[in-house]
């Protein structure tokens, strides 16, 4: 069976419905191909949905005209057409790659069993069905070890906590989410998840995964110490998937390798999301994958001098719990150099932390823990990068709530 449509779209993640709703809207109709078996989902919100804040229902999103759930097994650039595991061939005469990324499984013994599958209780924390799985398992006093203190991580275990888990956090870093925050940010987020009962291990690396019968029973460090557990969570980061673009022949270094009007090394081939590496950098974002399906779907539909010149993204987490949210949000570089300029304002009492650095009168980063009512004139100064005014404004910026 062979179905013609002129731009085809592989993967049905944020990225990938992006870009068919707004081809859509600018009358450039797409078909978009996605594998998985639910109603295409903000991957973002898979935490408050675990926490049990969320139905999975209230984080679907609005689904674009044409979608198609199979999985494609392979492209073939000389027909422009892309096989599927169902047997259907589509052409295309444009395809856009947004496969997204896969979990990192990291290579502790005991994690596979003898089929390659993860043991029972042991769980990425990636898709709607990882997030279903462990939602099934969680219980009041289940013990449960979250591997990885960044972001995912991070929220995981709070999710879990707020589900009555008794919840270890085991990170290999000397502290919390240490790619987007400073030091004393990474404090208060600890402070955070202590308070909710969540036993942080850090400068902890995981050896091995103890299992009984197919189930998980104990988590093993590196220094021979053994953490009991019925769940554990994977959450290591991130790798994209790349493996259709590569068996296709395309460049790929990290991600797929894309330009300006984030074309492949196949001029008929784009590549927008977390599989994509654009000018040495592959983000796994969702900012960064919405402003890439913006860009190309108006280059698609018309617009020959639509570009897309990379994201200055911002990282926001907001941490629900028992008591009042913890919002925090990070840009830029959070840790000076010799030489910079440094303002920072903290309330110990409250647990509200603000930062900013100032190279050569530009803002370079910044980070906010708590009240964040400063944050979207912080984020408007140095998406900018122009010059700050000579009249000290920073104070300004960090004390003047209207700002968001």
């Amino acid at each position: 069976m062979t179905s013609n449509t002129r731009v085809v779209v592989i993967g049905a993640g944020l990225a990938g419905v992006r870009l068919a709703r707004r081809l859509g809207d600018l009358g450039t109709p797409a078909l978009l191909v996605g594998d998985e078996e639910h109603a295409p989902y903000n991957r973002v919100l898979l935490a408050e949905v675990l926490a049990g804040r969320y139905a999975p229902e209230v984080i679907t999103l609005p689904p674009p005209a044409g979608l198609l759930r199979t999985r494609v097994t392979g492209i073939d650039r000389a027909a422009r057409t892309v096989d599927c595991a169902d047997g259907m061939s589509i052409a295309y005469d444009t395809l856009v790659l947004a496969t997204g990324s896969n979990p990192v499984l990291p290579p502790l013994r005991g994690l596979f069993t003898p089929g390659h599958r993860l043991p029972e209780g042991v769980h990425a924390f990636r898709t709607m069905d990882d997030c279903l799985g462990l939602a099934e398992a969680v219980r009041p006093g289940v013990r449960a070890v979250v591997i990885g203190g960044g972001l995912l991580g991070v929220s995981a275990a709070r999710a879990l906590a707020v589900r009555g888990a008794q919840v270890v956090l085991a990170q290999q870093a000397e502290r919390l989410m240490e790619r987007q925050l400073d030091p004393d940010a990474s404090r208060l987020v600890l402070r955070h998840l202590t308070g909710l009962g969540v036993e942080v291990h850090t400068e902890c690396r995981v050896r091995d995964v103890r299992c009984v019968a197919g189930a998980v029973r104990s988590v093993e460090l590196a220094d021979g110490y053994a953490l009991d557990a019925d769940l554990v969570v994977l959450a290591c980061g991130v790798r994209p998937r790349t493996g259709l673009a590569e068996q296709a022949g395309l460049a790929v270094r990290k991600g797929v390798l894309v330009d300006d009007e984030l074309r492949t090394s196949d001029p008929h081939i784009h590549a927008i999301g977390d599989c994509a590496q654009h000018d040495g950098t592959v983000y796994g974002l969702a900012a960064p994958a919405l402003e890439q399906a913006d860009a190309l779907a108006a280059l698609l539909a018309g617009d020959t001098g639509a570009r897309y010149t990379g994201t200055r993204s911002l990282t926001r987490l907001t941490l629900t719990g028992p008591e009042s949210p913890f919002d925090l949000a990070a840009f830029g570089e959070t840790e000076a150099r010799p030489g910079d300029d440094v303002v920072r304002l903290a309330d110990a009492t409250r647990g509200t932390y603000r930062k900013v650095v100032v190279r050569d009168d530009r803002l370079v980063g910044g980070v906010l823990v708590g009240e964040l009512g400063t944050v979207g004139a912080l984020a408007r100064a140095w998406e900018g990068a122009e010059p700050l005014p000579g009249d000290g404004p920073l104070l300004h910026l960090l004390t003047n709530d209207g700002g968001s």
